[in-house]
């Protein structure tokens, strides 16, 4: 398994900046793709950010690019999401996850972190 940990969320107001991390115990956590998802309350799990195992390719929703950055750091088996100009529809439950093979969808990852809160105030 590659245990995962998020960090860094909290209550932010909009217009405002957060970044998240995700840190991997696992010491293979350079060779995964890495995600990150956000779940608000009573909705379903949504794609928001995806980076290949090198760090060369990286995705985004339509929703937040432009506003949100992922990036890793292989030698620190952590990946972030620099997340600006946030938004109260931003306001959710933040994962990261581990997978194989980079993608866009939830069911393709293996390895999910407990997830971090994201509050934002207008």
């Amino acid at each position: 398994q590659v245990p995962l940990v998020e960090s860094g969320g909290g209550l932010v107001q909009a217009g405002g900046s957060l970044r998240l991390s995700c840190a991997a115990s696992d010491r293979t956590f350079g060779s995964y793709a890495m995600g990150w998802f956000r779940q608000a309350p009573g909705k379903e799990r949504e794609f928001v950010a995806a980076i290949s195992w090198s760090g060369g390719s990286t995705y985004y929703a339509e929703s937040v690019k432009g506003r949100f950055t992922i990036s890793r750091d292989n030698a620190k088996s952590t990946v972030y999401l620099q997340m600006n100009s946030l938004k109260p529809e931003d306001t959710a439950v933040y994962y990261c996850a581990a997978t194989d093979y980079t993608s866009l969808s939830a069911r393709e990852y293996d390895y999910w972190g407990q997830g971090t809160q994201v509050t934002v105030s207008s």
